[in-house]
């Protein structure tokens, strides 16, 4: 039997804008950022958050959010566990997102690259 089975595990939840993280549950609540009372984003179970005075970093984060991906890399009893890549700079950001225009690549499957011009 799997060792992860009877733990709930929970997810982290983001402000961009007032550069905050939380974890809670995951249930289907509306989380709400305790400083702005914005719902804060699912940024998933493999989050990472970047220092407050980071501004790369959350950048890099914004835009993997707004492309739909998550930080998440293993299935929900814990067994897989493997993380998946996501940028964590601007620059990182730019260039994939400058290789998707030229190839036709959206930009969620261009942000999940670990090498922009490679196949995964």
């Amino acid at each position: 039997m799997c060792r992860y089975a009877d733990v709930t595990y929970k997810v982290h939840y983001v402000c961009v804008p007032c550069r905050r993280s939380s974890k809670h549950a995951w249930n289907a609540a509306e989380h709400r950022c305790p400083t702005c009372a914005v719902p804060m984003a699912c940024a998933g179970h493999d989050f990472a958050a970047p220092r407050r005075q980071d501004p790369d970093g959350w950048a890099a984060v914004a835009a993997v959010l707004a492309a739909g991906l998550r930080y998440d890399g293993f299935v929900l009893c814990g067994c897989n566990f493997d993380p998946k890549f996501r940028p964590r700079t601007r620059a990182e950001v730019r260039a994939r997102l400058r290789i998707a225009e030229r190839s036709g690549l959206s930009a969620a499957e261009a942000l999940g690259r670990r090498d922009p011009y490679g196949e995964t």
